[in-house]
């Protein structure tokens, strides 16, 4: 195993699908830790430090929604993935509202579970510090891109390092009909059938947060993508 390989926390309690999934993973090269129980998952996650992390949400002790929260509390930039048997939406954006960059609903096929990991890590290393613009001005409010901070006066919204790319490009394009396949590629990597299920979610997150400012509007161009409206 290659010392730098990307370290993977994978958590899973079902034995026989993370047999195959680690297994998977570990001939893509990556070094990955496998854990069953969530409370064991929970106590490694908050204290060593993973290149990404898969988390199932069904697990036994504690659930994939609380280890995400969690890590958060400790760590904004490393990429969650949830593997998750739900399909209600309610759950999806739940998810990614306590700071999962993405889902993968079971069953999955080891395709699109690798590449979706392949995709994280590239964004992960576009987006390093040094190389990262840093306050940005729309309406009312200011975005601290390298602190993931969204303020509107002395209120201040914590977002996710996926909330923060979207929010920045789209910023960067304000008032220009953005495609939704230019933004998969800027923000994900990929333009994917699944991806722009979850960029639908991100920007529905996105208004919630800037709702205070009622000049500001995400516009829905139907069938293209997205166009951001700054009255400023």
């Amino acid at each position: 195993m290659n010392a730098d390989a990307p370290h993977i926390l994978y958590v899973e309690d079902d034995e026989t699908l993370a047999f195959v999934t680690r297994d998977n993973l570990e001939m893509q090269g990556y070094k990955v830790t496998h854990l069953s129980d969530g409370k064991k998952a929970l106590r490694e996650a908050t204290r060593k430090v993973f290149d990404l992390m898969i988390l199932d949400v069904m697990l036994p002790g504690v659930d994939g929604y609380t280890i995400a929260s969690e890590v958060r509390k400790v760590d904004t930039e490393v990429p969650i993935l949830f593997l998750t048997a739900k399909y209600l939406k309610e759950d999806r954006i739940h998810g990614l509202t306590i700071g999962a960059d993405d889902y993968i609903t079971k069953p999955y096929s080891m395709e699109e579970l690798i590449l979706r990991v392949e995709v994280f890590l590239r964004r992960k290393k576009l987006f390093r510090p040094d190389k990262m613009d840093s306050i940005y001005t729309i309406g009312q409010f200011t975005l601290d891109y390298p602190n993931l901070t969204l303020h509107l006066g002395d209120q201040v919204s914590s977002l996710t390092q996926r909330e923060a790319d979207l929010l920045r490009y789209l910023i960067a394009h304000k008032g220009t009909v953005l495609k939704r396949a230019d933004i998969l590629k800027a923000i994900w990597g990929e333009n994917d059938y699944f991806l722009g299920r979850s960029l639908d979610v991100f920007v529905s997150r996105l208004r919630k947060l800037l709702a205070a400012d009622p000049g500001i509007q995400i516009e829905n161009i139907h069938g293209v993508g997205f166009r951001l409206i700054d009255p400023s």
